[in-house]
């Protein structure tokens, strides 16, 4: 019995799952697994930096510096040079929403060598110029140039050209036209009147006879 009842349904699980109409089973769609290769560089809200160099060259005379900080949108630095007359420039300025403002400072003295002149010296030249040589006297023979030959031109010769002869045109031969045929007109009837009739009018007869003469 037990047999039976596990036969029987396994025909009705084979017929359901062979049925047309039943609902597929749900398949989730493929998605492949993108990592994009290019990576957005990050970008910080306030810039923030520092940095700062000396140079000091006491062979040429050189001496300047900088230095400078950056936190958001405020800087501040300071430089400084050393002027061609001694003294030394420093420069210090901040930069902010409110502007660019910069201080400057200058220490020591301006020194000037003496007998310094400020007009450009002229120095003469310590080579002696080469003496001048008178060319030879030479003759002039120009370049031999042969009789002039003008190049060959053939006798002109106008290209041919035939008569003229008028494209063939027929003559004129007008389009036929019927002669003209006016449309019927019926002659003119007037229409008819009738002759005038007065009303009839008997003559006058009196209510009583005559009476007869006599002779």
């Amino acid at each position: 019995m037990a047999f039976k009842a596990i036969l029987c349904l396994s025909l009705v699980a084979v017929v359901l799952a062979d049925d047309p109409y039943a609902p597929a089973a749900y398949r989730p769609a493929y998605k492949a697994s993108y990592a994009p290769a290019y990576k957005e560089p990050e970008y910080y809200d306030k810039p923030y930096y520092k940095f700062a160099y000396d140079v000091k060259d006491e062979y040429y005379g050189n001496y300047y510096g900088h230095q400078e900080d950056r936190d958001g949108y405020e800087t501040k630095g300071v430089y400084h040079t050393l002027l061609p007359d001694g003294r030394t420039q420093t420069v210090s300025y901040v930069a902010n929403e409110y502007g660019y403002n910069a201080d400057v400072q200058y220490d020591g003295y301006p020194k000037y060598d003496k007998g310094y002149d400020y007009a450009p010296s002229y120095h003469k030249p310590s080579y002696a110029p080469a003496p001048y040589k008178k060319p030879a006297y030479k003759s002039y023979e120009p370049a031999y140039k042969p009789a002039y030959k003008p190049a060959y031109e053939p006798a002109y010769k106008p290209a041919y050209k035939p008569a003229y002869e008028p494209a063939y045109k027929p003559a004129y031969k007008p389009a036929y036209e019927p002669a003209y045929e006016p449309a019927y007109k019926p002659a003119y009837k007037p229409a008819y009147k009738p002759a005038y009739k007065p009303a009839y009018e008997p003559a006058y007869e009196p209510a009583y006879p005559a009476y007869p003469s006599y002779a």
